[in-house]
C-alpha cells in the first residue's frame, strides 16, 4: 500500500492577500517505489503546542489573561485547536510540494489569537496532524487508500511572519468586538464631551480609573496585589 510523509518548510507571510495570511509550503513524499500518486485529498489539522518553548517574563506578563500565572502553566497549558484545513494535490511520483494556506485573525475572542499576541519573538510550535484519501496506480490499475492515521509534521512558526502577515491589515492597531450595549454608552460618552477619536475615548477613561481606589485584589504575572 502506498505511504506519504509530510514535512514543513519555512513558513511565510502571504502578500496580496484578501485577508492576514501565513502560507506553509508542505512537502508530500511518496515513500513506495514505482507507484504514482493522481490526487491526494488531505486534510490537516492544525494544533498549537503552548508548552513546546520557553517565555520570557514580558511574555508571562501578556499571557496572564490565557493561562495565568507560571506556577499554573503545567495545568493551564494544554494544545489548543488552531485550524482545519483541507488541501488538494495533484500528480506527482517521488515528492511534491504543496502551499498550506493559514488564515489569520486579529479577534482576541479567539484563544490563538490572543496567544500569538502575547509572543515578543521565537518560533511558535505547531503541530499537524493528517488525513484523508489518496488515488493512486498499482500496476495498470487505479486504487484509493486512507492516509494512515499517524501522518504528522511539525510547523516551527516564526513569531515575525505572524506579525508580518497581520500588520500588513491592521497596521498599529487591534480591533476589539463590544456588545451593542456597552458600544452605545461609550458612543454617548464620546459624542456628548466631543472627544475625536476611539483611542483618546480610551484613554480618558483610563487615566479616570487611575485615580480611584480600587480595594479587590488583582492578580498580576508576579501574583495577586491588593
Amino acid at each position: 500500500m502506498l505511504e506519504l510523509n509530510f514535512s514543513f518548510c519555512t513558513a511565510t507571510a502571504l502578500e496580496s492577500a484578501a485577508v492576514p495570511t501565513i502560507v506553509a509550503p508542505l512537502r508530500v513524499t511518496n515513500t513506495t517505489p514505482h507507484q504514482t500518486v493522481h490526487s491526494v485529498l488531505l486534510n490537516c489539522q492544525m494544533q498549537l503546542e503552548p508548552l513546546a518553548r520557553t517565555y520570557s517574563n514580558a511574555e508571562e506578563a501578556r499571557l496572564l489573561d490565557l493561562f495565568g500565572r507560571r506556577g499554573r502553566w503545567g495545568r493551564t497549558m494544554k494544545s489548543m485547536l488552531w485550524t482545519n484545513q483541507v488541501v488538494k494535490i495533484g500528480s506527482f511520483e517521488a515528492e511534491t510540494t504543496v502551499d498550506l494556506l493559514l488564515p489569520c485573525t486579529l479577534d482576541f475572542d479567539v484563544a490563538a489569537t490572543r496567544y500569538f499576541y502575547g509572543l515578543e519573538a521565537g518560533t511558535i510550535h505547531v503541530s499537524a496532524l493528517f488525513s484523508g484519501t489518496v488515488f493512486y496506480t498499482s500496476g495498470d490499475s487505479l486504487q484509493v487508500a486512507q492516509i494512515a492515521l499517524d501522518r504528522e509534521a511539525r510547523l516551527q512558526l516564526p513569531v515575525e511572519a505572524w506579525r508580518k502577515a497581520v500588520d500588513a491589515y491592521y497596521p498599529d492597531a487591534v480591533w476589539l468586538r463590544l456588545p451593542n450595549e456597552t458600544f452605545d454608552k461609550l458612543y454617548s460618552f464620546k459624542v456628548a464631551r466631543g472627544i475625536p477619536s476611539w483611542d483618546s475615548v480610551i484613554d480618558r477613561l483610563i487615566k479616570r480609573t487611575e485615580h480611584l481606589d480600587i480595594s479587590e485584589p488583582v492578580e498580576t504575572a508576579e501574583g495577586v496585589k491588593p
